[in-house]
């Protein structure tokens, strides 16, 4: 790399942290207080993404308005129950979340295209029009991977946490306070643990424990949680004995993890048998075969 091609670079970058810390500086003397709250009269909770946190400005001063003109209620009640299975619901609104999708959706392409035209990089502008789809697609990718690792981590901590519950009952508590017990000792970033304080706060707001519980499956949206409240929500209506149930959970919930493993035992074995016939049996023969085909045809 060349003494001109260093000066041309270090000139964009200057360039850039020029214009991101004016932008910024701007933002940070400008912003909407009204448009910052939320319902509740409370500001948003710090996202885990940090890229969340430094696009968040922008979206408020750029792109929420235009978010706030897209009224389709199916796409905004999608996007309401995205957030609230991936745990969002704090760090993001729907119509932020539309925002990201709109500033990534031109943010991403502007600075290709940007870096395409000053470095001379020569890409088909067709490329770059294509990070339009992706840009607005990422936000989408984010809170899905959020959403599926609460679910396997719920999913994990299920059989543990019913076990508790069933000993704690059978202990003399009541089943609110063997959820209490469970908050109390679990760690602190447990998912399961964090919903199960969710359903205490809702019980002692007024809610019945039913109502906490269907709430506690909506959030988490698994089978397992729901099949485990469906049958927490049965007993409760029909009196039977709650540790009882639990215990039937829990066996029943480590049953179904075993298949589970079964299974994605079976479709593993499945997936090796395509690269061992074209990689490793072909290797294996002409480990085997090569030397003696070579004396062959050389006639040795």
């Amino acid at each position: 790399m060349g003494s001109a091609e260093l000066v041309l670079y270090g000139g964009l970058f200057l360039a850039f942290v020029s214009v991101y810390s004016f932008v910024m500086a701007v933002i940070g003397n400008n912003t909407d207080k009204q448009t910052l709250s939320w319902a509740s009269g409370e500001e948003p909770s710090a996202s885990k993404s940090g890229l969340i946190n430094k696009s968040r400005p922008l979206v408020h001063n750029f792109t929420l308005q235009h978010a706030l003109k897209i009224k389709n209620p199916r796409y905004r009640k999608n996007i309401q129950q995205l957030l609230l299975t991936a745990g969002l619901e704090r760090e993001l609104n729907v119509d932020e979340f539309i925002g990201l999708q709109i500033l990534w959706g031109a943010m991403f392409p502007a600075i290709l295209a940007l870096l395409n035209f000053s470095l001379g990089m020569g890409l088909p502008w067709l490329l770059i029009l294509a990070f339009i789809p992706f840009g607005v697609w990422a936000p989408q990718r984010y809170a899905t991977t959020q959403k599926q690792n609460r679910a396997n981590s719920a999913r994990r901590d299920l059989p543990f946490y019913a076990d508790i519950l069933a000993l704690s009952t059978e202990a003399g508590l009541d089943f609110v306070g063997a959820i209490q017990r469970i908050v109390d000792k679990a760690p602190a970033d447990s998912v399961l643990a964090i919903e199960f304080s969710n359903v205490l706060k809702d019980i002692k707001l007024g809610s019945s424990r039913v109502d906490a519980l269907k709430g506690l499956s909506k959030r988490l949206d698994t089978g397992e949680i729901t099949s485990f409240v469906a049958v927490l929500v049965d007993a409760d209506a029909t009196g039977a004995s709650i540790s009882q149930v639990l215990k039937d959970q829990s066996n029943q919930i480590r049953l179904e993890r075993f298949v589970r493993a079964e299974k994605a035992g079976a479709k593993a074995a499945s997936a090796l048998l395509v690269p061992m016939v074209l990689f490793i049996v072909p290797a294996v023969f002409m480990v085997v075969f090569g030397p003696v085909i070579i004396q062959m045809i050389s006639g040795k």
